[in-house]
C-alpha cells in the first residue's frame, strides 16, 4: 500500500536536511514492497525555494522510478487534510505491472498543435488507460489544452489538477523527477496492467425535475420545456422544502447531462456548471456553458450536505464494481473552495475516501480547478472533489 505522510512547519537548516533525510528514509524502510513504481509530492509554496533540494533529497532516500507533483496550499495525507501549512506531503506507490510514460507540454505547444495527431507524437503515446495531470493554471489555455487532449485520447479518463501557489505572484511550480517547472503542465499516461478509475463529485443535489433545452443562444438560456427558463427557475425554487428553499442564495446551479441515452439521470450524470445571471424581463438565464438544443438540463443545489452526501455515494457506488479489482492506492484532488471553508471542519473529503476504501493508502492536494470525466468527456471542474484509484485485476 502507498504510505503518504506529510511534513509541517519546517525550514531547511543543516539539521532539518538531516531529519528529512531519516524521515524519508523510515518511510521507505516502511513500504511493504521493493519496487516503487510512482511517488506523488505536494509542496506548499512557502516551502517551495527547497524544491529542488526536496526532489533531490527523495531521489536519494527514496529512489522512486517515478516522481511527479506540484505546489498546493493545503496538502492531503490519508484521512488528514493539512490546510495552509508549510511542508509537504508525499505518497508511495507499488503498480504491479504498470505501464507509465511522462509528457511535459507548454503553451507554445498548446498554441501550435493543430490536429489530435500532434500531442500522439508529441507524447508517444497512442493508447493509455487513463492520464495524471498536474498543470500551472496561471501561464496555459487549459480550456484549449484539454479540448485538444479529449479529441487525442477520446474515452479517456484525465485526473489531477491545477497547482495552487502565491495569488499575488501568480506563480506555481510542476515536478517531474529532478525538472521543475514554473509554467505549463506534466502528464503521466497510465498503461499497462494498472487502471485509473475515477469519481468524480461536483457536490450538488439535483431539485425539480429535468428539463429539455428548447431555446438557447451561445450560453444563454432561453427555454426549457418551450418555457422561459427564468420562470422554470423560479418556479423550481418555490416548490423547494422550507429547510433547502433557505439554502438557495448564492447556490444555485445548472447541471447538463453529457448521456441523453439514460432511462433516468442520476448524480454523475450531470456536467455542473455556474448559474452566472438572470433577466427576469426576458425571461433568460446566462450559464457556464453552452447548451445544446435538445439537451436536458435540471437545477441543482450546492450545499454542504448535499456535497458530503454526493461524495458518499458516488464513492460506495464506485465500490460495488471493483469487487474483482486491487487497489493499490489514491490520489485527491480537491477544490480550494471545499475543506473547512464548504463543510466548517476538516478532512471531509480526505475521510470520506478512507472511510469508504478500508483505509486505503491517500495523497493529494487543493486545487485551482480539478480534472475528471463526465461521461466520456473530460472537463475542468470547480467545487469539485476528483478521486483518482489505481487498480490492477485480481491475479
Amino acid at each position: 500500500m502507498p504510505q503518504p505522510d506529510t511534513i509541517a512547519d519546517s525550514y531547511l537548516d543543516p539539521f532539518e536536511i538531516t531529519a528529512i533525510r531519516e524521515w524519508l528514509w523510515s518511510l521507505r524502510t516502511r513500504f511493504e514492497h521493493p519496487s516503487l513504481e510512482l511517488a506523488l509530492v505536494f509542496i506548499s509554496p512557502r516551502f517551495a525555494e527547497h524544491s529542488g533540494l526536496l526532489l533531490s533529497l527523495i531521489k536519494d532516500e527514496i529512489n522512486p522510478d517515478l516522481l511527479a507533483g506540484c505546489t498546493s496550499t493545503s496538502l492531503i495525507s490519508n484521512g488528514s487534510e493539512h490546510e495552509n501549512v508549510t511542508g509537504f506531503s508525499i505518497g508511495l506507490f507499488h503498480l504491479p505491472g504498470a505501464e507509465i510514460k511522462t509528457t511535459c507540454f507548454s503553451q507554445k505547444e498548446v498554441a501550435s498543435a493543430k490536429s489530435p495527431d500532434f500531442w500522439q507524437i508529441h507524447t508517444d503515446v497512442e493508447k493509455t488507460n487513463g492520464w495524471i495531470v498536474f498543470a500551472d493554471p496561471f501561464h496555459l489555455d487549459f480550456d484549449s489544452w484539454l479540448g485538444q487532449w479529449n479529441q487525442a485520447y477520446p474515452n479517456t479518463p484525465i485526473l489531477g489538477g491545477l497547482a495552487t501557489g502565491s495569488p499575488e505572484s501568480h506563480q506555481t511550480e510542476i515536478y517531474l523527477n529532478d525538472q521543475v517547472y514554473s509554467q505549463g503542465g506534466i502528464g503521466l499516461a497510465i498503461g499497462g496492467a494498472t487502471h485509473v478509475r475515477n469519481v468524480i463529485s461536483q457536490g450538488c443535489t439535483p431539485i425539480g425535475d429535468p428539463w429539455i433545452v428548447t431555446k438557447a443562444s451561445k450560453n444563454v438560456l432561453q427555454e426549457i420545456g418551450n418555457r422561459p427558463a427564468y420562470q422554470v427557475l423560479v418556479d423550481t425554487v418555490n416548490a423547494l422544502p422550507k429547510n433547502l428553499s433557505q439554502q438557495v442564495q448564492g447556490n444555485l446551479f445548472v447541471g447538463l447531462v453529457t448521456n441523453e441515452y439514460s432511462e433516468e439521470f442520476q448524480r454523475g450524470d450531470f456536467l455542473i456548471r455556474n448559474l452566472l445571471g438572470a433577466d427576469p424581463d426576458e425571461g433568460v438565464l446566462a450559464i457556464g456553458a453552452v447548451p445544446r438544443l435538445g439537451q436536458t438540463v435540471q437545477f441543482q443545489l450546492r450545499s454542504p450536505e448535499a456535497a458530503h452526501n454526493d461524495l458518499i455515494e458516488l464513492l460506495q457506488s464506485k465500490k460495488t464494481t471493483l469487487d474483482d479489482e486491487v487497489l493499490h492506492g489514491g490520489l485527491l484532488c480537491t477544490c480550494n473552495g471545499r475543506g473547512k471553508r464548504l463543510f466548517g471542519n476538516a478532512n471531509n473529503d480526505a475521510g470520506s475516501v478512507r472511510q469508504t476504501f478500508d483505509n486505503l493508502g491517500l495523497v493529494g492536494f487543493f486545487c485551482n480547478g480539478e480534472l475528471g470525466p463526465v461521461g466520456n468527456q473530460n472537463f475542468l471542474h470547480g467545487y469539485t472533489a476528483s478521486v483518482a484509484l489505481f487498480t490492477s485485476k485480481q491475479p
